[in-house]
């Protein structure tokens, strides 16, 4: 099953309009690939597939010679390099080709901390950026008689978004694919990084991440459990978080004093890799983090509705010193939206730190969000 990427519009735009190097984030397994090719479906004009995975495309393409680099490409209109991050001066390659010669290129990389620091900037002014996530609540086709995506949210909870994972049928098959991530993908990326000396430990980093989303996080305390200095823990959490596989969500403040603004929480981008980390597919009814991965999953859904509208908006979270709390802070156009996320809504009234809130806050407003009003408070 094909499922419509809301980027493929905005993409294909692109490529018909003024011409941009277009470069593809996301992480691992989230369909970059399978994108690009529905792109190049609807492209005439004569187009050059490669992959920085072959170590041939890594010899020709490291090397800024442009006549080396114009026979490489010939008379392709459209240059497509998949996993570009692996080849070394691509960002100077790609200046080198688009400078001299009108072609459209899309390079993609499932790692900004690579891709970026390779491309940003030789390519200032010639690029544009897009992230693709795994699959959003929002992409996904709702098959009749069913009249919303909402039923089926304890299945995304528990398996999460990857394409594959929300195509398979059978619970033990999305199991096998989402271990199968855990103990391929993700450890072989780790040791991809020259920095990361014991990738064991970004592994134990990540299951104890794990078992405190929707908890503020103590680096310290992170360092302290799995025997590492402050300083690699920091590192590693921001590797993590350029591998795409954790986001970290900060502290709301306008200074007042009563705000607790310098801590951190650490999210899953996808849960289904979460719940294979702790080794816990269970149902919802038999487990105690419900609340917390519903946290999860409606933080996420939001970061990849603004990755696919490329909308500017800030997301945090709101705590003061009395224990007051709420679980998002969305900051969109001059404006604060607070949502508190609630698995099960007992009722839609406004909670004591609400009151609190937007009493502090007059211009904002304040909305509790359940599997039941998900979709609208995505659309928001």
């Amino acid at each position: 099953m094909l499922i419509s990427r809301s980027l493929f519009t905005k993409i294909q735009k692109r490529l018909t309009g003024e011409a941009k190097i277009i470069i593809l984030y996301g992480p691992r397994q989230a369909g970059k690939t399978t994108l690009i090719k529905q792109l190049l479906s609807t492209i005439k004009e004569k187009h050059l597939f490669l992959t920085g995975d072959d170590i041939r495309t890594q010899e020709l393409f490291s090397v800024p010679n442009l006549e080396i680099l114009k026979r490489s490409v010939g008379q392709a209109k459209l240059l497509v390099i998949d996993e570009a991050q692996r080849i070394t001066n691509i960002g100077l390659t790609l200046k080198l080709l688009y400078d001299d010669a009108p072609i459209r290129i899309i390079a993609s990389g499932s790692s900004s901390f690579n891709l970026a620091n390779k491309i940003n900037e030789p390519l200032t002014g010639r690029s544009i950026t897009y992230t693709l996530y795994p699959l959003s609540l929002l992409e996904l086709p709702v098959t009749a008689p069913a009249t919303s995506i909402s039923p089926r949210i304890e299945e995304f909870l528990r398996f999460g978004l990857y394409p594959k994972t929300v195509t398979l049928i059978g619970e033990n098959d999305k199991q096998e694919y989402l271990n199968e991530l855990v103990n391929t993908y993700l450890y072989n990326d780790v040791l991809s990084f020259e920095t990361i000396r014991k990738p064991k430990k970004i592994i134990d980093l990540l299951s104890l991440l794990a078992l405190q989303i929707g908890s503020e996080v103590s680096i310290l305390e992170l360092a302290q459990n799995i025997s590492l200095s402050k300083t690699i823990v920091e590192k590693y959490l921001d590797i993590l978080q350029k591998m795409f596989i954790i986001v970290n969500i900060r502290g709301f403040s306008r200074n007042l004093r009563k705000e607790i603004s310098k801590t951190s929480k650490y999210y899953f981008v996808d849960l289904g890799l979460r719940n294979a980390l702790i080794r816990n597919f269970n149902p919802l009814g038999l487990r105690t983090d419900k609340g917390a991965m519903f946290e999860n999953f409606c933080i996420i859904e939001k970061i990849k509705v603004f990755a696919n509208r490329k909308q500017l908006a800030g997301l945090y979270f709101w705590r003061t010193y009395d224990q007051q709390e709420i679980d998002i802070i969305e900051e969109r156009e001059g404006t604060l939206h607070a949502y508190e996320c609630k698995w099960i809504a007992k009722e839609r009234n406004k909670t004591s730190a609400a009151y609190e809130f937007t009493s502090s806050y007059p211009n904002s407003s304040f909305t509790i969000v359940s599997p039941n009003n998900i979709e609208e408070f995505l659309q928001m």
